[in-house]
């Protein structure tokens, strides 16, 4: 499938003026934080937060299952070892988060692991710079999927839609989007929100969107920025419902986890999983994990 680039400008189009509403004759930012003509972050979404109040069900003293199946349980550091591989497989056994997220390395050990588990094994492509060409993603992405990866995780080339290329990033999303919809492993798009300007951040989820991706992903965890309530808010505002949206980097407690999804995520990466879940249950919190996703 190619990308209709006037139907990518159709979607960011359709999804402004239908934010905008009146707004769009007085052309004043109703959002702060982002200056844009719609209100699409946190202040709108406080009072809901403070009454406890959640997207899909999430409450605040919700089972620990209900939080879990949002998790995807992260160990991407370079470092990693088999023994950290198979604590984090166990772990995800244990807690049934929805997958655990690991480099492309380690998908056959964590598929062989969680076999018959009810837990989903997501590799990462591209990762972290995004800066790899479509048809090395391609591979692989095929490889990852051949090596037992039930969803992928692939970044976008940050540069490449910074520089306006976007015939480029949209055979850079397909080359992982087609694929997976061949196997029906789930996909999703990071697209590094902390690099990119809101103008860009709209964008990328179109694109995405209209590349027939199931996620769009806030960050990879490794550049300047993770993600936040904001940009998750005007993610899902771009998507609309059909999409997931994935919050990663910096998540590392329930308080935070209760925020994003509240603004609009349906899955977070995390590497602080554990604690999480223990946070949620009223436990006492285990330790963050040393270099957290």
């Amino acid at each position: 499938m190619t990308v209709d680039l006037a139907r990518v400008v159709e979607i960011v189009t359709e999804e402004v003026m239908a934010a905008l509403g009146p707004a769009a004759l007085r052309q004043e930012p109703q959002c702060r934080c982002h200056g844009v003509l719609y209100e699409c972050c946190p202040e709108r979404l406080q009072g809901v937060l403070n009454a406890g109040a959640a997207r899909l069900g999430l409450h605040a003293n919700g089972p620990a299952g209900e939080v879990a199946a949002l998790i995807d349980h992260t160990l991407l550091k370079p470092d990693a070892t088999r023994a950290e591989i198979e604590a984090l497989c166990r772990e995800a056994g244990e807690h049934r988060f929805a997958t655990v997220c690991v480099n492309p390395g380690w998908v056959g050990l964590a598929a062989s692991l969680l076999r018959g588990r009810g837990v989903g094994v997501c590799a990462v492509v591209g990762f972290p710079l995004g800066a790899t060409t479509p048809d090395t993603k391609h591979y692989e992405t095929r490889r990852a999927i051949f090596d037992g990866a039930t969803e992928i995780d692939m970044v976008i080339n940050v540069g490449a839609l910074k520089s306006g290329e976007l015939r480029w990033v949209e055979r850079d999303m397909e080359a992982v989007t087609g694929p997976c919809r061949e196997s029906g492993v789930t996909s999703k798009v990071i697209i590094e929100a902390a690099l990119l300007t809101d103008e860009e951040k709209v964008t990328a989820c179109a694109l995405a969107k209209a590349a027939g991706a199931d996620f769009v992903k806030t960050s990879t965890g490794f550049a300047k920025g993770g993600a936040t309530v904001a940009d998750v808010a005007l993610m899902r505002r771009v998507v609309g419902e059909s999409m997931g949206v994935k919050a990663a980097g910096g998540v590392r407690d329930y308080e935070s986890v209760r925020a994003l999804v509240a603004a609009g995520a349906s899955r977070v990466g995390a590497s602080a999983g554990v604690r999480i879940i223990r946070e949620a249950t009223g436990a006492p919190a285990a330790p963050a994990p040393a270099g957290g996703y």
